[in-house]
């Protein structure tokens, strides 16, 4: 019997671009974890932005999928942090029924925002695009 190739500490699996899902919805976190694991992409979940900020390696991933609605920070507080630190990973914005606001600041920004529920390839292919240098 073969032992589970993932890592114990829930460090990232697979081969491909490092990416980081950022999402208080634990459910969520793992079936995003698994599809973009399964595309062959390396992938680390963290339930929340200050999760994300202290594990301190966030120069290491090139694509940043980044849940709007959470506790502490929202996605949006949590990649404009980023961007006041010089740190340009891509970033991907997921929210279900964005407001004019927040869609007018993430295009200002240059974040996509992709609409739950995550149907159909919008989401791979934004990730794909982001990891080779366009979103």
């Amino acid at each position: 019997m073969q032992a589970d190739a993932r890592p114990k500490d829930g460090g990232p699996t697979g081969r491909g671009p490092l990416i980081a899902i950022v999402d208080d919805d634990a459910a969520v976190c793992n079936s995003l974890k698994f599809s973009l694991e399964l595309d062959g992409f390396a992938v680390r979940a963290f339930g929340s932005a200050p999760e994300f900020l202290a594990a301190g390696d966030v120069a290491d991933f090139k694509c940043l999928v980044v849940d709007q609605r959470m506790p502490i920070m929202s996605g949006m507080e949590l990649i404009e942090r980023l961007r006041n630190q010089a740190v340009m990973t891509p970033a991907i914005l997921v929210i279900s029924h964005p407001n004019a606001a927040l869609s007018a600041r993430a295009a200002k920004a240059g974040i996509p925002i992709i609409e739950k529920p995550l149907l159909g390839n919008a989401l791979l292919e934004t990730i794909r695009a982001a990891c080779q240098g366009g979103h």
